[in-house]
Parts: C-alpha cells; sequence; structure tokens
C-alpha cells in the first residue's frame, strides 16, 4: 500500500476515534488503548519504509506512546475494576507519569541527532529562557492556583508535580527541536502539534479543577498518538534523525521578541497578581524563576558577543586568505593559503585536513563513474558546501582523509569560463562534524576567492605559454645558433637563418659531413650512428667547420633523435660557434697555471709538475731538487725606483733564471720576488748545485732598465729527493734552507741539513716564549748614558730593552728582536718600551737638579712606526708621563726613510713640532742619501760602532768620520758616536768636534737605579 494512503487511512482512522471517544462513553477506554495500538503500528511500518539515520528515537517515541495508552487505560479503569486490583488507578497514573521522561528522551535524541552533536550553546539557552518564562506563566496561572485550591492530598500534590515538571521538560526539548536551523518538515510539525495538544488538555485538566473533565485529559492523548504515526509515515521523518545545518550567529527577530517575552513574564506576573488578585503569591517562586530568566538572557548576549568576535576573526581570516590567494603563483601557493586559511577559521586545537582536488580538464584523463556523477553534481549545486561521510567522496581523496568520518566538500564553481567547464575543482576538509558544520558558510565564501584564485593562474599560464610559443618562434628566427633538421642521408633538410652568418653558406640540400673538418667526418658520423641507435642526447661535442671569409670556426655540437616527432621527423642538431669562448679558455688555463707577469709557471703548475717529476724520479732512479730563489732587498728597488722598474727587473730575473735551467727542468714565480726551480732527470745532487750556482752567476751581471745599472742579488735554498720523498717535504726543506743562505748574508746558496729543522724549531719555541712575555711583562729595560764629549757629563740614555727569560736569565736584544719584527710582536713590545722609559725619565726629572735633568733615547721599529696612530700613541704617553717632549729621542732606522712615503714624513714632521727630536740610528750602513737629511726633519745622526771601530787604525775610515761629523755641522744636525770603548776613541772624536758619544768607556748599560746613581756620581767614567 502506498504511503500517503496509508497514511491518509490512519488519519481518518484516528478522527473517526476521536469521535467515537467523545459520542460513545462506554467505549473510551477500548477506543483508547486502539488508538495507542494503531500510532505503534504507524511509526513501525514508517521506520521499515523510510528507513531513518537514527531508528532509536522511533522507538523510544513508539514505547511511550504504548506507555500512555496503557497508563490512561488503567488509570480510567481503576473504578470500574476496583474489585479485581484496588492500586489499579495508581499503576495507571505511574505508568502515564513514566511515559514523560520517555518522551522527553525521544526529544533530546531528535535535538541530539539534529545538531549532530554540536555545541550549539545558543539554541540550548534561548530553549531554556523561554521554558523558564512558561514554567513562571505556568506556575502563576494554572499549578500555584491548582494546588492552593484543590483538596489534594501529599501524594496527589507531588504526582501533580510531576506531571507539570514533565511537562515543561518536554516543552523546552520541543522548544530545542523546533529552535535548530533548517526544517524538519511535517514530520516535525507533526510531532510539535501532537506534544503541545498533550500539554494543552493537561493545562485545561489543571485549570478546570473538576473530575468530570479529566476525560478530557485522555482525550488529549488521541491527537498524540495520530500525530506520532503521521510524522513517521511522513517522508520528512528522515530529516528529524539528520544534522541540520549550522545555525546562524545572529539573533533572528522571532527569536529576540521571543526571549524579550520570556524576559518580562516576571514583571507581567507580578502586575497581573497585584491589580487583579490584589496580592503577590508564590514570591519566592517568581523570584527564583526570574533570576533563572535573567542570568540566561545574559549567558546568551555573552554567547551573542563571542559569536560577533568569532565572525570578526572569521572576518580576518578570510581577508588574509584573500590576500594569499591574490599574491599565489601557483597551485601549490593555492593550497598553503588554502590550508593557512583553514586553520586560521577552525577553533583552535581542532584536528582537520584539507585536500583540494583539481577538476579533470583533459579529455585522456581516466575518471571514475564515481567521481563524474559527483562532478556533475557540484556543476548544477554551485558553491554550496555539504557535510558528507568520507565514504561518499572520490577513493583519491577519501584515502588521505581515513582518520575522519565526516568531510565537508565544497565545489568550486565559476560560471562563464573560457574553457565552458563551470567546475574549477573541489574543497574537501576532514574533520569533526560539529565544526565542520560552523564552517559552511565561511567556506563558501572562501570557496569562490579560491576559484577565483585558480582560474587567474590557469589564465596566465595559457597567456604565458602563448607568449612562450611567440617567443621561441622569435627566438630561432633571431638565434646566433644554427638549428639543423637532419634527414636519415644525413642531409639538412632545414636550417635556421643563423646558418649563413656562421657557415657562410645555406647549408639547406647539404649533408652536414660535408660542412664539418674533414678529420672530424668520422666521429661525427659515430655520434649521427650514436644517436639514431638509441644513445639519447649527445652534447657539448665540438667539430671543426669552415666558416665565413673561409676561415676555420669551432662548432659546439648537441644532437637529439626527434624522428618519431611528426613536426619534426629527423635528428635536431644545433651548432654553436665557440671558437671565440674556446681561444679564450686556452688563454684561462694558460694563466691559471702561469704568472702573468714573466710567463712562468705559477706555484699550482709547480706543484703538479713536481708530482710528476718525484713519480718519474721514482721509476727511472733519478734525482729531483727543489730551489727556492728569493732576491735581496728588492723591496728597496721596488719602493725607491718604483712598481714599474721592479717589475721590469722581475721580469729580466725570471729570464735570466729560466736561461741558466735545462730544456726538462721547470722555472717558476711563486709571488712577490720569490722564484722556484725544479731541476729533474739527474744523477747526483751536486747537478742541483750546479744549477744553483749558474743562477746566482747569471744574476751578478748587472740589469740595465731605463738606462739604470741594477744589481739583482738572491738568495738560493736547495733540497733534494735523497732528503725526502714527497712534494711537501721537498717545499718545506728549500724554504727552511732559503731562510739560512738569506741569515748567512744573502747572494749564496744553502743546502737543506737535517739540523736546519731544529733551528727551526728552537725559532718557533723562541716566538712562543716572546709572545708569552710580551703577555706577561717578563722584560727590563737598561740605560746606557748619551755624554758630552767635551765635559763628559750624561746628557741622555739610550733605553735598551732586556728579555728576563725565566730559564735562560736576561736575553740580549739581538736574540729575539728579528723573531719579534717577524711575528708583528715588536709593537706591543715597543709601545712597552717607550711607556717605561718615558715613567722612568719621569722619575728622574722630579729628584734630580734641572741643569742635570736627562732626556731618554727609544728605538722605534719600521714596523711600530707604521702603525696607524703611532704619533697619537707617543703624545699620550708623554702626557700620561708627565714628561716634556723635549726629554724624549726616538731612534729610526734608514730603512723608514726608503722610497716615497708622504705620510713618514708627515708624521715625522708633526712629532718635530711637538718636540720631540729624532734621531737615525746606524748612520751610514743602510740608505744613506744627503737629499733627506737636507728636506727632512732629522735631528740627530748616530754613527754605527763599526765606523769608531776601525777609525784608529784606518785612515779612510778616520776620514769618513770626519766627513759625517763636518756634513752633521753643515747640516746643523747633532751627532752621537756610538761605541767609544776606550780613551783614544773618545779624544780622536772630540778633536774632530764630535759633541756627543756613547759606549762601555763611559757605562754599560745599566737599571734604572744604578744610572740614577752614575748621574749623582762627580766622575762617572767606567776608567776612573
Amino acid at each position: 500500500m502506498p504511503t500517503k494512503l496509508a497514511a491518509a487511512l490512519f488519519g481518518t482512522g484516528m478522527v473517526s476515534l476521536g469521535v467515537a471517544y467523545h459520542a460513545v462513553p462506554a467505549w473510551q477506554l477500548p477506543l483508547l488503548l486502539l488508538a495507542g495500538l494503531a500510532a505503534i503500528l504507524m511509526i513501525t511500518v514508517g521506520i521499515r519504509r523510510h528507513r531513518p539515520d537514527s531508528r532509536v528515537p522511533w522507538h523510544l517515541l513508539a514505547v511511550a506512546v504504548a506507555l500512555s495508552a496503557i497508563g490512561t487505560t488503567a488509570s480510567r479503569a481503576g473504578p470500574a475494576a476496583e474489585r479485581v486490583l484496588a492500586s489499579l488507578d495508581e499503576i495507571g497514573v505511574g505508568i502515564m507519569l513514566a511515559a514523560r521522561p520517555l518522551l522527553a528522551v525521544t526529544l533530546f535524541w531528535f535535538v541530539r541527532l539534529r545538531t549532530g552533536g554540536r555545541r550549539d550553546r545558543g539554541g540550548l539557552l534561548d530553549a531554556l529562557t523561554l521554558t523558564s518564562g512558561m514554567a513562571l506563566l505556568a506556575w502563576t496561572f494554572v499549578i500555584g492556583p491548582y494546588l492552593r485550591h484543590a483538596d489534594l492530598s501529599a501524594d496527589e500534590a507531588w504526582v501533580t508535580m510531576a506531571f507539570a515538571v514533565g511537562d515543561l521538560v518536554c516543552l523546552a526539548l520541543l522548544t530545542r527541536l523546533l529552535t535548530t536551523p533548517g526544517r524538519g518538515g511535517r514530520a516535525a510539525l507533526w510531532l510539535a502539534g501532537g506534544i503541545l495538544a498533550l500539554l494543552l488538555t493537561d493545562v485545561v485538566t489543571l485549570v478546570s479543577f473538576r473530575e468530570d473533565v479529566a476525560f478530557l485529559s485522555a482525550f488529549g492523548r488521541i491527537p498524540l498518538y495520530a500525530a506520532a504515526g503521521l510524522a513517521a509515515m511522513s517522508a520528512s521523518m528522515t530529516e528529524l534523525t539528520r544534522p541540520a545545518a549550522a545555525p546562524s550567529a545572529e539573533l533572528g527577530r522571532v527569536r529576540l521578541a521571543l526571549l524579550a517575552l520570556a524576559s518580562l513574564a516576571a514583571p507581567a506576573v507580578l502586575v497581573f497578581q497585584a491589580r487583579v488578585d490584589g496580592g503577590v503569591f508564590d514570591l519566592n517562586v517568581v523570584a527564583v524563576l526570574s533570576a533563572c530568566t535573567f542570568l540566561l538572557v545574559l549567558a546568551r548576549m555573552a554567547g551573542v558577543m563571542a559569536s560577533h568576535r568569532q565572525a570578526m576573526a572569521r572576518e580576518r581570516g578570510l581577508r588574509g586568505a584573500s590576500a594569499a590567494l591574490v599574491s599565489a603563483a601557483d597551485a601549490d601557493e593555492v593550497g598553503d593559503a588554502v590550508r593557512t586559511a583553514v586553520a586560521q577559521l577552525l577553533p583552535a586545537d581542532v584536528p582537520h585536513k584539507v585536500v583540494l582536488a583539481m577538476a579533470f580538464t583533459e579529455p585522456e584523463q581516466p575518471v571514475s563513474p564515481e567521481a563524474a556523477a559527483q562532478s556533475a553534481h557540484d556543476r548544477s549545486t554551485g558553491t554550496t558546501a555539504r557535510l558528507v561521510a568520507t565514504r561518499e567522496v572520490d577513493w583519491a581523496v577519501a584515502v588521505r582523509l581515513t582518520q575522519f568520518n565526516t568531510v565537508l566538500r565544497c565545489p568550486l564553481v565559476l560560471k562563464d569560463r573560457p574553457t565552458g567547464d563551470p567546475l574549477v575543482g573541489v574543497l574537501h576538509v576532514g574533520g569533526p562534524s560539529w565544526a565542520l558544520r560552523g564552517l559552511q558558510r565561511t567556506l563558501e565564501v572562501l570557496a569562490t576567492q579560491i576559484a577565483l584564485a585558480l582560474e587567474r593562474i590557469a589564465l596566465s599560464e595559457e597567456v604565458t605559454r602563448r607568449n612562450s610559443e611567440t617567443y621561441f618562434r622569435t627566438l630561432v628566427q633571431n638565434t646566433s645558433d644554427v638549428i639543423l633538421i637532419v634527414d636519415d642521408e644525413d642531409r639538412v633538410r632545414y636550417a635556421s637563418p643563423s646558418a649563413v652568418q656562421v657557415l657562410g653558406a645555406e647549408p639547406v640540400g647539404v649533408r652536414l659531413p660535408d660542412i664539418i673538418h674533414p678529420g672530424d667526418r668520422l666521429r661525427l658520423a659515430d655520434v649521427l650512428a650514436s644517436v639514431r641507435g638509441g644513445a639519447g642526447t649527445q652534447q657539448g661535442l665540438d667539430f671543426r667547420a669552415v666558416g665565413r671569409r673561409r676561415t676555420e670556426v669551432m662548432l659546439e655540437m648537441h644532437c637529439r633523435d626527434l624522428r618519431a616527432d611528426q613536426t619534426v621527423a629527423g635528428l635536431v642538431v644545433t651548432l654553436r660557434d665557440v671558437t671565440e669562448r674556446r681561444q679564450l679558455e686556452r688563454e684561462l688555463t694558460h694563466q691559471a697555471f702561469h704568472d702573468s707577469l714573466t710567463g712562468l709557471a705559477n706555484r699550482v703548475l709547480f706543484a703538479d709538475r713536481l708530482q710528476h717529476a718525484l713519480a718519474r724520479g721514482v721509476r727511472d732512479s733519478a734525482v729531483v731538487g727543489v730551489l727556492f730563489i728569493d732576491l735581496d732587498d728588492f723591496k728597496i728597488i721596488n719602493d725607491t725606483l718604483g712598481h714599474a722598474v721592479g717589475d721590469q727587473l722581475l721580469i729580466a730575473v725570471a729570464a735570466r733564471i729560466a736561461g741558466a735551467l735545462r730544456a726538462d727542468d721547470t722555472a717558476a714565480r711563486l709571488g712577490g720576488d720569490e722564484f722556484a726551480a725544479l731541476v729533474e732527470n739527474v744523477q747526483d745532487p751536486g747537478a742541483v748545485e750546479e744549477t744553483a750556482t749558474r743562477i746566482l752567476a747569471a744574476l751578478a751581471e748587472p740589469i740595465v732598465i731605463d738606462g739604470e745599472s741594477l744589481q739583482a742579488m738572491a738568495s738560493i735554498g736547495i733540497t733534494t729527493t735523497p732528503e725526502a720523498d714527497t712534494a711537501d717535504a721537498l717545499l718545506r726543506q728549500a724554504d727552511l734552507a732559503l731562510y739560512v743562505a738569506k741569515g748567512a748574508g744573502k747572494n749564496q746558496w744553502r743546502r737543506y741539513q737535517s739540523h736546519l729543522h731544529d733551528v727551526m724549531v728552537q725559532r718557533l719555541e723562541l716566538r712562543s716564549a716572546l709572545d708569552h712575555a710580551v703577555n706577561e711583562g717578563h722584560f727590563l729595560l737598561q740605560y746606557q748614558p748619551i755624554v758630552d764629549l767635551e765635559t763628559d757629563e750624561a746628557v741622555g740614555f739610550e733605553a735598551l730593552v732586556r728579555w728576563h727569560h725565566p730559564s735562560r736569565g736576561v736575553i740580549a736584544p739581538d736574540q729575539f728582536i728579528e723573531v719579534a719584527e717577524e711575528s708583528g710582536l715588536i709593537v706591543p713590545m715597543g709601545r712597552w718600551v717607550l711607556d717605561q722609559a718615558l715613567h722612568t725619565v719621569a722619575q728622574w726629572r722630579r729628584i734630580l737638579p734641572r741643569a742635570r735633568q736627562p732626556y731618554v733615547s727609544v728605538n722605534v721599529s719600521v714596523r711600530q712606526f707604521r702603525q696607524q696612530g703611532f704619533v697619537d700613541q707617543v703624545r699620550a704617553s708623554l702626557d700620561y708621563a708627565g714628561v716634556p717632549p723635549q726629554a724624549l729621542m726616538l731612534e729610526i732606522t734608514e730603512t723608514l726613510l726608503m722610497g716615497d712615503d708622504e705620510q713618514i714624513w708627515a708624521d715625522l714632521a708633526v712629532l718635530q713640532d711637538l718636540g720631540v727630536r729624532i734621531a737615525i740610528d746606524d748612520f751610514g750602513t743602510g740608505y744613506s742619501s744627503l737629499s733627506y737629511l737636507r728636506q727632512r726633519p732629522i735631528d740627530v745622526l748616530k754613527i754605527d760602532k763599526t765606523f769608531i771601530d776601525d777609525m784608529i787604525g784606518s785612515a779612510q775610515q778616520h776620514a769618513l768620520v770626519a766627513g759625517i761629523v763636518s756634513l752633521a755641522q753643515t747640516l746643523n744636525l747633532t751627532v752621537v758616536a756610538e761605541g767609544i770603548e776606550d780613551a783614544t776613541h773618545r779624544q780622536m772624536l772630540a778633536q774632530l768636534g764630535c759633541p756627543l758619544g756613547q759606549g762601555y768607556y763611559y757605562s754599560a748599560p745599566l737599571d734604572p737605579t744604578e744610572a740614577l746613581a752614575w748621574l749623582r756620581a762627580p766622575m762617572p767614567l767606567a776608567a776612573a
């Protein structure tokens, strides 16, 4: 029987039962029971026919109808069956009372299914608020008057209260069910009508205060049974067990009006009772229910504000997502933006996963029937988000969302797309169903933006593709590379326009081997055969060919087999003219292994040839020798005569070194003025020594540059394979031998000896100890007097540094100054000497009378003077010690004055203007020039001890010293003679007019206290 016909017959039957129930009082109980059984039957039939998602609430509804029918029949049959069962009336009332909670459970189950477990706090608060208002009205106008006026026992009063509470709970749950979003259809209306009829008859029964209207209460069950049956037979009965759409965050006008009426119930009741009844009854009940209503309304308003804040947060998330989608350059970036947006739109810590499925646009792409059906449905529904079971989506998406039971599926649809298909893709979001329902509307808005972003990217890619086609077509027409298509007979079928420019003639119709140089044709044939044989693309191959003007060009070839491509049907050969590049590569390779100035091998090539020479030496049992060559005093020439002259000197030296070697040997420039020679294929080390002798002899001849004759002397260090068998060891030993040769007086060679390693180790240990001494201050100063040769009175002291070594005692400066210079430790050491000397002379000047206050002379190294800020350091030291600048003399060497460094001269001038005197130490042993004595800020000349030692027995030395003294007097310079050892030296210097002197004749270097005592002695001569 059709469902609609069965429902119509059932409805007609229930109406007939109702009429008979009213017309024939004697049949009331059987008719009431029959109505209940008919409703149960219809509920069972409706469940089987419509198959709702959950059958539990409908079965509960059937049980509630059964209990109601049985309980009502039992309670009404009590007087008639009093002799059979005296307590039947009470049992019936109990069964009827049990039907109320079961009906409430049924409604609660429907509410739970409709909300899908969603946290719809607002709907619950609305239902409770309305119920609270209705409860107040019911108590005021129904329950309260009934309890006050009816003659009830305590048990009857409690039963009445239980029925009233049950009715209010059912009313609250019915209100909650009806306030869920969406419509439950006719089934919900039938169910609501039946429950309201039941509640209305209960109210009428209580208001009447009469026993003869009790039949009306029983009669109210018939609409409930009829409504339950009709609701179950309605096709919309399945909607009551399906989740409804997410509730709106906004508070509608109708709901707001109902909440307002519920809130006004309490004051309305108070006004009514005061006006009509002349007093307020049950004030406590009114106050409690009024407070509950007020608190519920406040909670609802708080929920509205929270929903508003959540809506604002989602709006911000959508704005951020819009910005990210606008800037997305490809589908991956769109996916990242969507995942970020969904994470921001969902509540925190909600597990979820996003899958963005693109629509299939290529006809050859396989599509399952299920996916095709879904796509057709998506095109028809547009961007409406639907909550579906995970098993209902396409398997390719479902396998990625297996951890979730429900998926929010939102199609990405754009109308009027250029492709004609409105479906761009589908957005899937897996997660808890309650969270996904709250995301539905927001996701629909986001879906449109996603679709626009994907369409924009697709259109951009299409425009780029078309532009690329035009670009590559133009590129082929204008590229300098030659693009050829060669057929199976090696004949050129197509050539790009640049072929004539590169090859000098049109190659179309010509066989490719005829274009290539005859010497490379056999290799070309192998390459073409290899490509045709499936070897893949051949690239980076160089071939020679005859180009324009019959010149030979170098072509780089790339060959690819595209015979299977019908648009090409041949080999694609690309030729690029790399003639200039290959020439440049050869030049760069030469530069990488040769010195650009001299043309000799550089350090890299020298090391490589050394490795090969060692291998050949082991194979042939030959000796390999390495020579390190360093020009002596090249820096002086370079600084004095200029870098241009220095470069020409290096070129000439390189030529002479190469000329002194055999054809099998290698000459190299390692850098600066350092050269090296590799001697191989000799039978004994003596041949290597002979090579060093030839090199020194070749360099002994003067070299004329720009008309000026220059002497290029060199020091050479030698080592051979008998001393070492590895390249690193040979290089290290040659360097040590060179160091010994330079220390031995230069312009000579030295061969590596095993003890040189120990010397170098000692030197490194000395350097390490010196570094520690500088940091710890293990130095002391001694002072040697500078004496007026006429009066023999001290006018000053030279500060001489000594190293107080913890194990070796006091070390003289000639044993560590050179190491300090090399390591740079001379700078902090010199700073300490200057400060300590000024501190000492300051103490002397405070003790001694003004007439006998000496000055102090401090040696300054070249490296220390060139240190930035040296002048400021001297000024600061003077200020700190409280010594006038006139009490300080700085001794510099002639090496500092070589070259044309204006900064050096400027610093010397500043110091002289400050009052500090400048002395040239060891004058005459180095770069002696009259020009700098006349033009530069020099105050004192100190004659070296070597001149003083020989002036007694050598007339020439005596004349030389006399000339220096006379020259100084002419230039108004003061002279200090160093190394006065006896009275004869003093007498001769005094006769020559030398004003000042120092040496052991007067005193050895003294400690500060000894020097002060020496100053106070009446006759400070050592001879005395």
